[in-house]
């Protein structure tokens, strides 16, 4: 039976990197209504909504409600991981690797709205792979050009911060 075949149980997965984000919590909203709105046309069943707020998606940073969809894999529950895009779901070759690899282990699949990403075919996961490495790029330049400018800013005697009361 292939993937077209099978009933497809979804976890929505939505998030956002911020506090002020998190806080405001349109952007979740958002998000969230979106991918219901796919999942019906899809006709997706929604199992849940797992919802990682402040967050980022960077390697390494522990995000409680991705886990536990990840769970909710293993045990059968959902086979389908809806995002609105894969920086939601990760912004790390190595970590997308890794979530590639446990998806096929668990015959479950990765369904992005706005990048058209569907990891249920060969063209799918190459395009995946090809965007997941643009988002990389993206987050190493950032970085970069932030580490200069506060080296900048630092030779020119403006220190980036306010001391604590007492120093």
């Amino acid at each position: 039976m292939n993937m077209d075949e099978k009933i497809k149980s979804a976890g929505i997965y939505i998030r956002v990197s911020t506090f002020d984000q998190a806080r405001e919590g349109f952007s979740l909203r958002e998000q969230e209504e979106r991918l219901k709105e796919f999942c019906k046309f899809k006709r997706y069943n929604i199992y849940k909504v797992y919802q990682d707020a402040g967050i980022s998606a960077k390697t390494g940073n522990n995000r409680p409600e991705f886990e536990r969809l990840k769970r909710d894999i293993q045990a059968k529950r959902i086979n389908t991981i809806v995002s609105l895009k894969l920086d939601r779901v990760t912004r790390s070759i190595y970590d997308w690797e890794n979530l590639m690899t446990f998806l096929d282990e668990n015959d479950a699949y990765l369904d992005c709205v706005n990048d058209e990403i569907n990891t249920t075919s060969a063209n799918g996961k190459m395009i995946s792979r090809l965007l997941m490495s643009v988002s990389q790029n993206e987050i190493e330049r950032t970085s970069e050009r932030t580490k200069v400018g506060l080296a900048g800013a630092i030779k020119c005697g403006h220190i980036p911060h306010i001391a604590p009361l007492g120093y």
